[in-house]
C-alpha cells in the first residue's frame, strides 16, 4: 500500500482515553500510515501526551497561532487538510458536533473541519452520554454531518463510564481501525 496520511481529532469526550491505542492498532493495521492529531482543550484531560508514539504530533490551538507570524505563512488547519488522506474525529463530543453542524469553527480541529476537501474521506465517531445522545437535536447534526458526505461511525450501547447505561458510547476502536483501513484500501484500488 501507498504510504498514506491519517489526522486523527479528539473532543472533550472521556471516550479520548482510547487514543493511544486507536494510534497503536492503526499503526498496526495499515502499512506505511503517518499520523496526525488534533486535540480539543477539553480532549487534553483525557490522555498523557507521554501515552503517544514521539513521531506522532499531538497539535492543539495554540500550534495554529505559533506557526504563523506574518501574511504568506502557511496557515495550520489548511496545510493539515492538504497533507491529509483522510480525517477521523474519535471522539466527536455533543458540543463539536453541534459547532461543526452549525459551521462553526473555533478551534484548531473544527477550522480543520470547515476547511476539507470533501473529496476526501472524513469518518466522525460520536461519543456522549445516553442523555445527550437522546436529545433530539443530536440526530439532526448527526444527520447534517452525513449530508455532507461525512461518515458515520456509529455509538453503541454499553455501561458509560459515568455509569449510566444506554447509547452513545463511541464505537469500539477496532471498528474505527477496519473502517478507515478498509477505506484506505479502497482507495488504493481506484488509483
Amino acid at each position: 500500500m501507498t504510504h498514506r496520511n491519517v489526522l486523527i481529532g479528539c473532543t472533550g469526550s472521556v471516550a479520548t482515553i482510547k487514543l493511544p491505542l486507536l494510534v497503536e492498532k492503526l499503526r498496526a493495521t495499515i502499512p506505511n500510515v503517518a499520523i496526525k492529531v488534533i486535540v480539543t482543550g477539553h480532549a487534553d484531560h483525557f490522555f498523557s501526551p507521554a501515552d503517544i508514539p514521539p513521531d506522532v504530533p499531538v497539535l492543539r490551538d495554540q500550534d495554529e497561532w505559533d506557526s504563523w507570524r506574518t501574511r504568506g505563512d502557511p496557515v495550520l488547519h489548511i496545510e493539515l487538510g492538504k497533507w491529509a488522506d483522510l480525517f477521523v474525529v474519535a471522539p466527536l463530543d455533543a458540543n463539536s458536533l453541534a459547532k461543526m453542524a452549525g459551521g462553526l469553527c473555533d478551534n484548531l480541529l473544527l477550522c480543520t473541519a470547515r476547511a476539507w476537501d470533501f473529496g476526501k474521506p472524513f469518518f466522525f465517531a460520536p461519543a456522549m452520554n445516553t442523555r445527550m445522545w437522546d436529545h433530539p437535536v443530536t440526530g439532526q447534526h448527526v444527520q447534517v454531518l452525513r449530508s455532507w458526505g461525512l461518515r458515520e461511525i456509529p455509538c453503541v450501547a454499553k455501561t458509560l463510564v459515568c455509569g449510566d447505561t444506554g447509547p452513545g458510547a463511541m464505537a469500539e476502536v477496532d471498528t474505527i481501525v477496519d473502517k478507515v483501513a478498509a477505506c484506505l484500501v479502497a482507495m488504493e484500488c481506484r488509483r
